[in-house]
């Protein structure tokens, strides 16, 4: 008898214990550890950091009302009763690149362990939680190991040692640990809608002398993505990577939250079979300005208003969003792209040119063989 399932398989995130991406400072007093933060965030603020940390006063008085309010500016400041926990905050965290943790209140799925000779009792208190030490901070030029630290890891010695002082080289370090959690792109070609204006599968027309869904799988494979080809579930086509649509009735919104679905772990460059005059200097200009930070890096043509989401890198930080859209009865991938932080590359409009209709196609062809 085959072990009853109760709940669907789904891929699951990448994420560490409260974040896509985490890091607990862990050795030291709290002031120390948040001033750290602080001259660190400075030196990367390209990238979108968050702190996680314990108040520590004494008495908080608990809120009558949750409130939000915004200063003149922008900025926000929250006052809510809000219960911690690792789902929770993987949702509040989806769209930072790195999240700090102060290792004294909360575990962090990596750590930097910061030397100081005052707090061997603390550090011995959460000598399990130092799993996965990246590198060691000295907190004055004396501070030394302390014996039990090389007994639980006698390879500690080899990790790389600063002094707190030297904040560009810990901030260097800590790039690259935001570099490595940089998802790879792979390539999605939106085969699944109906076509109802044009009255044929849009995916099998023939600009180029094969079907347009082949032509705009070569030109992604080119730049040496994986790529897949996405399908309705009634599509019968023999293709090895292909992602049916799990979301139905949603049309490319489905079809990138399909992809997701898949893999939550890979940025998707999606294209559309209707393009067919986005070429390799397209693909390639995105490619170049993809900026992960952000929740997409999208094509806007030089005239339009607005971003073009069928020709756009979406970030996995996006598919928490998508997903927040959906939710409020919105399907519509450009509205997510116009209210969310993203990079957008402007190109000549004429490269980004639907083609809908018979009379679009045969116009499009002739200009092509010419």
């Amino acid at each position: 008898m085959s072990k009853h399932q109760k709940h669907a398989k789904l891929t699951l995130r990448d994420n560490d214990n409260f974040a896509p991406n985490e890091i607990a400072i862990v050795g030291t007093k709290c002031s120390v550890i948040s001033n750290l933060v602080q001259q660190v965030s400075g030196k990367l603020a390209k990238y979108k950091l968050a702190y996680l940390d314990a108040s520590h006063s004494e008495e908080i008085e608990q809120n009558k009302v949750d409130s939000f309010t915004f200063n003149a500016n922008g900025i926000l400041a929250v006052s809510e009763k809000y219960a911690l926990n690792k789902f929770n905050q993987r949702v509040q965290f989806s769209q930072h690149d790195l999240v700090f943790i102060n290792g004294n209140h909360f575990e962090g799925a990596k750590q930097i362990l910061i030397l100081d000779k005052e707090k061997e009792a603390s550090v011995l208190k959460r000598l399990e939680q130092l799993n996965n030490i990246q590198f060691v901070i000295k907190l004055t030029d004396d501070a030394e190991y302390f014996d039990f630290l090389e007994e639980k890891n006698p390879q500690i010695k080899n990790l790389l040692c600063y002094h707190i002082y030297e904040i560009d080289k810990i901030s260097k370090h800590i790039e690259n640990l935001i570099k490595e959690k940089i998802a790879p792109v792979q390539g999605l070609v939106l085969a699944g809608g109906k076509s109802t204006r044009m009255g044929t599968d849009k995916g099998t027309l023939n600009f180029y002398g094969k079907n347009q869904r082949d032509v705009a799988m070569d030109l992604l494979k080119k730049h040496h993505l994986k790529t897949y080809l996405s399908i309705r579930e009634d599509q019968e086509i023999g293709i090895e990577n292909k992602i049916t649509d799990k979301f139905f009735g949603l049309g490319p919104f489905g079809a990138i939250c399909s992809a997701f679905q898949e893999n939550p772990d890979v940025a998707w460059l999606v294209l559309a079979t209707d393009l067919p005059f986005v070429n390799d200097s397209i693909i390639q200009l995105l490619l170049k300005h993809r900026n992960p930070s952000k929740a997409a890096t999208a094509i806007k043509g030089k005239s339009s208003e607005f971003p073009e989401p069928l020709i756009t890198i979406w970030e996995p930080k996006s598919y928490t969003l998508l997903l927040n859209y959906l939710a409020q009865g919105y399907s519509c991938p450009r509205k997510v792209l116009l209210n969310s932080e993203i990079e957008i590359v402007e190109v000549d409009d004429e490269f980004i040119r639907n083609i809908n209709t018979p009379e679009e196609f045969n116009a499009a062809k002739k200009e092509i063989n010419d």
